[in-house]
């Protein structure tokens, strides 16, 4: 990136013009000179990871893109594989209320991540950035999912981050449920224990 004369040096991502029913999606935009005004990213902020299958059924999508919203409203930032799916539909519901998104890509063009993303973060390590979403949030939450899914729930578990649940996989050991992942009844609850158990740590 060619760093203007000024000194400043500034990157906006944007994603579609709009949402369905025409709500506006705002621009990013960030400013690493020291003393401007321009918009920063919210480093002290919580980071909530937003995890679930890359194709997503109808309510898994607008589950996800609750959460999203809830996540922005929550003055958090939202972390995700970047992809499509519930992915997609989180960054959605996330810039829908002006919130910022990280997508950690599983390859190295960040042109794959979807228009939602404002920080597309390539990897090039597949399946394995999976552990590095998970190291990124101070929370998860899981919608739905697959073993990717199921992937990131054990790898936040043994981190010791807190993993809400909505719909997701169900641990036990020898036929005995397994503490560990928490349950929530819908996408904005589950958010907002995530959030809370963030902040009393």
């Amino acid at each position: 990136m060619r760093r203007p004369r000024t000194g400043q040096c500034h990157q906006r991502r944007t994603g579609p013009a709009s949402l369905p029913g025409g709500a506006g999606v705002p621009s990013f935009e960030w400013d690493v000179t020291p003393g401007t005004t321009t918009r920063r990213m919210p480093l002290a902020a919580p980071w909530i990871a937003v995890v679930g299958p890359g194709r997503a059924d109808a309510r898994e999508a607008a589950w996800a893109e609750e959460a999203g919203a809830a996540v922005a409203e929550a003055g958090a930032v939202l972390v995700c594989g970047g992809l499509g799916g519930v992915m997609e539909s989180a960054c959605r519901g996330a810039r829908s209320r002006g919130g910022t998104t990280v997508g950690l890509l599983p390859g190295s063009d960040r042109a794959d991540a979807n228009g939602w993303v404002v920080v597309a973060i390539p990897t090039g390590l597949g399946e394995a950035r999976n552990a590095l979403i998970v190291r990124a949030a101070d929370a998860v939450v899981a919608i739905g999912g697959a073993w990717g899914t199921l992937s990131e729930i054990a790898l936040a578990l043994k981190a010791g981050k807190p993993v809400i649940g909505l719909e997701t996989w169900e641990l036990g050991r020898g036929g005995v449920p397994v503490e560990g992942v928490i349950r929530a009844h819908d996408a904005a609850s589950a958010v907002r224990d995530a959030v809370a158990r963030v902040n009393r740590h």
